[in-house]
């Protein structure tokens, strides 16, 4: 980990990253970094290399070059909707079970209060797996705010709430990043939800990033009305973004 003013102003730091499997290069040296009360949204199709890239900043796969380098690394966390719960356990005693994992102060405040601003209290003694997807979906928020982290990885949040709930999900990362001192990387497909909580997008195509800015202007940049169309259009031919 760096050491002075460097990281001060970056919870996030990836240089160089690439991963490979075999002869295929999942991910082909991408470089990013992610501030404090920053969230910055990783964009791409199916196969772009989103997922690997998250996997290799948990630590969960080594990268075969690069490096990744976090501020504050013990209170980092994260949520995908690919990630249950173990469903044997009922939603309090997941958040103990993890909430002792990361060592949480006051944990049975800190789960009563998660609970409540997540709407869980009616499910607190119900078991994750007869949970509705929506509703595990909560619950693996809750999960990740457990510990206040600085850095909160979210693949694809809110991909099976209502629309109402993902609209309360977003107000409440939202908010939690305001703060300053928190920063969030968060994949999705909905660029409606993109533009309106990230203040910065990468787009990864084929392991490589080829276009960055700001998910409201970015898209007049390169001739479309729409994010969604930019998306479109980078995944249809990526050859033509490319620097």
């Amino acid at each position: 980990m760096k050491n002075g003013k460097a990281l001060m102003d970056k919870i996030l730091s990836v240089e160089g990253l690439r991963k490979e499997f075999g002869a295929v290069s999942a991910v082909d040296g991408v470089s990013f970094d992610v501030g404090p009360g920053e969230i910055v949204g990783l964009l791409g199709p199916n196969g772009a290399g989103k997922t690997t890239t998250i996997t290799m900043i948990l630590g969960v796969l080594e990268p075969t070059v690069g490096q990744v380098r976090i501020e504050g690394r013990e209170r980092m966390n994260f949520a995908a909707v690919y990630t249950p719960l173990p469903g044997n356990l009922t939603v309090t005693e997941n958040l103990r079970v993890f909430g002792l994992i990361y060592g949480v102060d006051d944990l049975s405040a800190r789960i009563e209060a998660l609970v409540r601003e997540f709407d869980l209290g009616r499910y607190a003694d119900t078991k994750a797996g007869h949970l509705s997807s929506g509703e595990q979906t909560r619950l693996c928020l809750a999960k990740a705010m457990l510990n206040s982290p600085r850095l909160l990885l979210l693949d694809e949040p809110t991909a099976s709430l209502d629309p109402s709930v993902a609209r309360e999900i977003r107000a409440k990362i939202k908010a939690f990043v305001a703060g300053g001192t928190s920063g969030v990387l968060w994949t999705s497909h909905n660029m409606h939800e993109v533009e309106e909580v990230c203040d910065r997008v990468l787009f990864l195509s084929h392991g490589k990033i080829l276009l960055q800015g700001d998910p409201r202007t970015l898209p007049g940049q390169h001739g479309h009305k729409t994010l969604e169309d930019l998306f479109v259009a980078v995944a249809r031919e990526p050859l033509s973004y490319e620097g």
